[in-house]
């Protein structure tokens, strides 16, 4: 053997171990858990055999479809977020102090079990285990009651089942696309139909877009939540429960997928804002037994929880907020749930950009609710509200064309169903920045989706259009990355100088400017008169 054909020989067992060394290091590292901070988690493909490899394998596919409507190819392949770091770290919030020794109770006049056992951190039915009583309805002033220990109860999973962000309709969905991710699962929701109180027929997805819009909810974790409590994201079984109860709450007055998904989202809403503001130490389940909260978990965690307790027992609720309860169900669906983190969503140094009180110079309107609730009465209170000019007679419903103005520069990214959305950064996502959500606005009068305003602009006038009201306003609120920012909060609501402030009762509040305060009363009167010069 000659020097060069030995050196061919060497070179190549060097090359051919090199690629070995190579190709074991690849498989090795491709089992390490690494952050994935780039990835696109919805990809439009006509590929056949990709669609085949990626699409979720629907659970009762051997279910026949009802023959009007027949068997639809998923129309996009979802890649699942990988699973990425542990969840960012949080610091355990104080809870309230539970008490570890039983305590007496005098009834006072106007109390109620429910209200007696809030307070005290415990469970109606330990109030009446406690006092041996028999007809909860039957309580009177006087009496005096034994109150026992809330500490004494069973302490709740530290397990954190999804980041703060996600239950929120903000950046990480601003491309969302509800209707194609409910035709790629393809299950009955994508071919149901309700028609809700107004006479609006709506499908399944326009549901979860008109929930996700209300509340400012994630649409993900909506379809989440349909698919964890009655499988018909996924299930093409036509006996699927989406006229009834889809979401458990058994209520004849909640009855179909809107009212009840509505009534989830501001559940959902509720809980993690009574975690942020360390209101409970406990939850309160459905069958009356009561766990302690972990102060480690966060709030988005918080606001599962809370959803759980009101409609299952102990059994089930410790299931549902395990690793293979709700969570497992997200995962299977759309991957690892803290890869869609935004962290933080209101940066601590926010500030609200100029906005103009938007009144036409020269009407006199009336404040006509403090800081309460921007939605469902599980949302922060972020709107105030404005009746519009009227003779003293004027009350209830009764027509003005006052205009409502544009507080603000923007583009009108929503007008539908009363409300109208200013999105003040101009990207035409009103799920990322500031945006200004105004309701109660008359349909005919509303200013068209896709227009840019100016400050001062009109958008429409003031009705009794929309939502529950008795009477001719409207109602404003502000929300940042989806965010509603309370109105007299840290960041107050300020309308060319006139600042909020709340009373600390809902409704109950004021607006000041120069000195000048102007009170909220639901009726007429000079404490409530507020205009522009």
């Amino acid at each position: 053997m000659n020097m060069k054909e030995s050196n061919r020989k060497k070179n190549k067992f060097w090359l051919s171990l090199l690629l070995l060394l190579t190709a074991l290091l690849a498989v090795t590292f491709a089992g390490c858990q690494r952050r994935n901070l780039e990835f696109e988690p919805f990809i439009v493909s006509t590929n056949e055999k990709n669609t085949a490899l990626h699409t979720p394998t629907l659970q009762t596919s051997q279910i026949s479809q009802p023959t009007s409507t027949p068997y639809q190819e998923p129309r996009l392949t979802m890649t699942p977020a990988p699973r990425s770091a542990t969840p960012t770290p949080v610091i355990p919030l104080t809870l309230p102090t539970l008490r570890v020794n039983e305590d007496l109770y005098t009834i006072q006049s106007g109390d109620s079990l429910a209200g007696i056992a809030l307070r005290n951190q415990v469970s109606v039915r330990q109030i009446i285990e406690a006092n041996n009583i028999e007809n909860p309805d039957l309580i009177s002033p006087d009496q005096v009651i034994t109150i026992p220990p809330a500490s004494a109860n069973e302490l709740a999973t530290s397990f954190r089942i999804i980041p703060d962000s996600e239950i929120i309709y903000g950046p990480s969905v601003k491309d969302f696309d509800i209707e194609s991710i409910v035709w790629q699962f393809n299950g009955k929701l994508n071919w149901y139909e309700e028609e809700l109180s107004d006479g609006t027929i709506l499908s399944g997805a326009e549901i979860v877009q008109r929930v996700a819009n209300e509340q400012s909810v994630n649409p993900r974790l909506l379809l989440a939540l349909i698919e964890h409590q009655s499988g018909c994201l996924r299930s093409r079984n036509e006996d699927c429960d989406l006229e009834k109860y889809p979401l458990g709450l058994i209520n004849s007055n909640q009855k179909g997928l809107y009212k009840q998904l509505s009534w989830a989202a501001n559940e959902l809403l509720r809980g993690s804002g009574w975690w942020e503001k360390a209101l409970l130490a406990v939850w309160t389940l459905a069958d009356g037994d009561v766990m302690r909260i972990d102060a480690s978990i966060n709030a988005g965690t918080a606001g599962l929880q809370h959803f759980f307790s009101l409609i299952q027992g102990k059994p089930d609720w410790k299931e549902s907020v395990s690793e293979t309860g709700f969570y497992q169900t997200y995962l299977e669906l759309f991957g690892y749930p803290f890869a869609f983190s935004v962290d933080p969503l209101v940066p601590e140094d926010l500030a609200q950009p100029d906005l103009i009180l938007p009144l036409a110079d020269g009407d006199v309107w009336l404040l006509t609710s403090g800081p309460h609730w921007a939605w469902g009465t599980g949302s922060p209170w972020a709107a105030l509200d404005f009746a519009p000019p009227g003779e003293d007679d004027d009350y209830g419903c009764y027509f003005s064309d006052a205009p409502v103005l544009a507080a603000a520069d923007g583009v009108v990214v929503r007008s539908e169903g009363s409300a109208v959305v200013i999105d003040l950064d101009g990207d035409g996502y009103e799920q990322t920045g500031w945006t200004l959500n105004y309701f109660h606005i008359s349909e005919a009068s509303s200013i068209p989706a896709g227009t840019r305003v100016a400050t001062g602009d009109v958008i429409g006038i003031s009705s009794c259009e929309g939502g529950v009201t008795n009477g001719t306003h409207f109602h404003i609120a502000r929300r940042y990355n989806g965010v509603w920012i309370e109105a007299g909060g840290e960041i107050p609501f300020n309308l060319g100088g006139w600042v909020a402030e709340s009373y600390g009762t809902v409704y109950d509040g004021s607006l000041t400017r120069e000195g000048v305060t102007v009170e909220a009363y639901n009726g007429r009167s000079e404490i409530n008169s507020i205009g522009n010069p």
